[in-house]
């Protein structure tokens, strides 16, 4: 079996916006009707998404079963849209997507955004010494680019990274 993990590039767009969506579907009847849309990331937002930020692709002889962005930003890096296909979940495909992100994050701190109830999300950003921001809609709206309603349903986990002399 061959794996890597590999930047994306425009090539990679359908699978991309496959990955994510079908990932997504987990947040049906979790987070608010009103930031679920169906798709729940469309083609339009996912090209530039990929204009702001680089995504790696985890693949599998050939095939991507994981998607993930990296975005450094000011004094930090973003996570940026963890994905992972619902078959292949619980695999270790997203935790090794966080550790190439976490390889060669800059910057003070690693941030990432989720939805305050994607628990799930949570978990697994905790489980890789993530912690929880007590400023997060400070965080939110000096890294990233989102609504006010993403802001008020959004949660920030960060990690303090080793600094370079």
């Amino acid at each position: 079996m061959h794996t890597l993990i590999r930047k994306c590039t425009e090539v990679d767009l359908e699978t991309i916006f496959e990955v994510i969506n079908e990932a997504a579907i987990a947040y049906r009847g979790v987070i608010p009707d009103d930031c679920c849309g169906d798709p729940y990331m469309p083609m339009q937002e996912l090209r530039k998404e990929m204009d702001e930020m680089t995504f790696f692709g985890y693949e599998q002889n050939g095939r991507i079963l994981g998607v993930a962005g990296y975005q450094p930003i000011k004094d930090v890096s973003l996570v940026r849209h963890v994905y992972v296909l619902p078959e292949k979940q619980r695999a270790g495909v997203g935790t090794k997507l966080l550790n190439h992100i976490i390889s060669m994050a800059t910057g003070k701190r690693l941030l990432v955004g989720t939805w305050a109830d994607a628990s799930w999300a949570i978990r697994f950003y905790e489980r890789h010494g993530f912690t929880m921001q007590a400023n997060m809609d400070e965080l939110l709206r000096e890294y990233w680019n989102i609504s006010e309603r993403q802001v008020e349903t959004s949660v920030v986990l960060g990690v303090d990274l080793p600094q370079q002399s």
